[in-house]
C-alpha cells in the first residue's frame, strides 16, 4: 500500500520543521509552503492526498485556500491545523472545503488520526473542540 502524501502550509517555520519530522516517520510529505497562495499552487501542482492547511497565513487566508482548491474541483483532502478553538472557525473551516479540523496545542495526539480518517472519506474534529453533551 502506497504512503499517504502529504503537503503542509503554514507560515511558522518552526511549525513547519516539527511536523514534518513527526509526519514523515508515517506519511510522504511531498513539500510545505508558507502561504495560501503557494498552498493552492503546490496542491494543484502536487496533488497530494492531504493537505494540512493553517487558517492564519499571509497572501491569502487557509479558508479562501481551501475554498479556492474546491471550487476548482481539486480532489485533494483538507486537514485544518489551527491555534483557533472557537467553533465559528470550525464551522468556516468546513463550509470552506475542509474535511478536519485539528487544534495546534494537540496535533501530537490528533493530526495522524484526522489524515488517516480523511483519505478514507470521514471527517475528523479534535475531541477537546467537540461540543460536550448535556450533563444533566
Amino acid at each position: 500500500m502506497a504512503l499517504i502524501r502529504v503537503l503542509l502550509a503554514d507560515d511558522h517555520a518552526a511549525l513547519l520543521a516539527e511536523l514534518q519530522f513527526r509526519l514523515a516517520q508515517v506519511f510522504e510529505i511531498i513539500g510545505s509552503v508558507e502561504d495560501g497562495a503557494q498552498a493552492v499552487d503546490a496542491a494543484l501542482r502536487l496533488a497530494p492526498d492531504v493537505l494540512v492547511l493553517d487558517i492564519s497565513m499571509p497572501l491569502m487566508n487557509g479558508f479562501k485556500a481551501a475554498a479556492r482548491l474546491r471550487d476548482l474541483n481539486c480532489k485533494t483532502r483538507i486537514v485544518f491545523l489551527s491555534a483557533y478553538d472557537d467553533q465559528d472557525y470550525i464551522a468556516e473551516a468546513f463550509s470552506s472545503g475542509a474535511s478536519a479540523y485539528v487544534t495546534k496545542r494537540t496535533f501530537s495526539t490528533d493530526l495522524v488520526t484526522a489524515i488517516r480518517d480523511v483519505v478514507l472519506g470521514k471527517t475528523f474534529i479534535s475531541p477537546s473542540l467537540r461540543s460536550p453533551l448535556s450533563t444533566g
